[in-house]
């Protein structure tokens, strides 16, 4: 019936999380292990009309493992689980109004974090008490937790396209790179940069050159209309004439917005073998990344935007800029 109320089953332990935080009037509970939650979820399902025909479920998410898939299956049987990630993620690629507020708060945050980070970096400081400083920023200016755990790396740890903060002690010309979210109301926007502790080496000046070229060319392909797999082509073209295509192995953006653990990607992919085009209302994260292992240098630069009907605004990251040597 599709004027039924929805329904939201979550384990007893966490109803008053969900009446914190959603407006359905219709809460049904388990206990975790003495109950059987996929036969509640069939209960409910029939009686809301359902007569086993098809269902839909996001079998992209994270939280629907083989094990728990195999007893919902089961539990429906004969009825056929459709997948519904693209239906359901789609409608949360363009933002409202609502929505955008959230997000640009938490750009805010991010923002707070990036200040602080440009400060905590200097020789002699670890990975692990960078991201302290930036991350205890973020939580003072009011950040909620974030779905992705903060990615430093610095010097010949760089490659590590997300790497996490390590122990390990910065030098002197090290370059460092930075991917970090700040949350309102789990709303995020992620700060990408890489900077330099002091003077960095020729090599890595010239590659973080590349990075940036590449960064701007995709930028300058985002526009309302645009196919997003043309966007991410046009972001390779200053990174095949250098030569280095075979290093840039992330995809050049994604969609960001509501998000909780382990993940803040939309269903939006800026990539090849994706159809899309870019509207209005869409907020993203773009990047450039390069990843010489052989070489100990790693770069990524890039940050989140939203698209509006006059173009992008950049709302966090470090964006298209020189390289800064901190």
């Amino acid at each position: 019936d599709g004027d039924d109320e929805p329904t939201l089953i979550v384990r007893n332990v966490d109803t008053r999380l969900a009446t914190e935080t959603s407006w359905v009037s219709d809460l049904r509970s388990y206990q975790l292990f003495a109950d059987d939650f996929a036969s509640l979820v069939a209960a409910v399902a029939r009686e809301k009309g359902w007569t086993g025909g098809r269902i839909a479920m996001e079998l992209s998410s994270y939280t629907l493992n083989a094990a728990l898939y195999a007893e919902l299956s089961a539990a429906l049987a004969p009825g056929e689980i459709a997948d519904a990630t693209r239906v359901l993620g789609d409608l949360r690629i363009i933002k409202s109004e609502t929505e955008m507020a959230y997000v640009r708060e938490a750009a805010g945050y991010a923002n707070q974090g990036l200040a602080v980070a440009r400060d905590a970096l200097r020789a002699g400081t670890t990975e692990i008490e960078v991201a302290a400083a930036l991350e205890d920023a973020m939580r003072r200016s009011g950040s909620d937790y974030w779905a992705i755990p903060t990615e430093i790396s610095s010097g010949p740890r760089t490659p590590g396209g997300h790497a996490t903060p390590r122990a390990r002690v910065i030098e002197t010309g090290d370059l460092a790179h930075f991917e970090f979210a700040g949350v309102s109301h789990r709303y995020h926007a992620t700060a990408v940069h890489t900077m330099a502790c002091g003077t960095p080496g020729a090599r890595a000046a010239e590659l973080y050159e590349v990075a940036r070229a590449s960064l701007a060319a995709g930028i300058g392909a985002c526009r309302p209309g645009a196919r997003v797999a043309d966007v991410e082509v046009a972001s390779l073209v200053p990174v095949r004439a250098a030569g280095l295509e075979a290093y840039a192995n992330m995809r050049f953006g994604y969609g960001i917005g509501l998000a909780y653990p382990p993940v803040w990607l939309e269903t939006l992919q800026i990539s090849r073998g994706f159809d899309e085009t870019l509207v209005p209302g869409m907020v993203f994260v773009l990047h450039a990344y390069l990843q010489l292992d052989h070489e100990d240098i790693g770069i990524i630069q890039g940050g989140t935007w939203t698209l509006t009907g006059e173009g992008l605004e950049q709302l966090v990251g470090g964006g298209d800029v020189p390289l800064e040597v901190v």
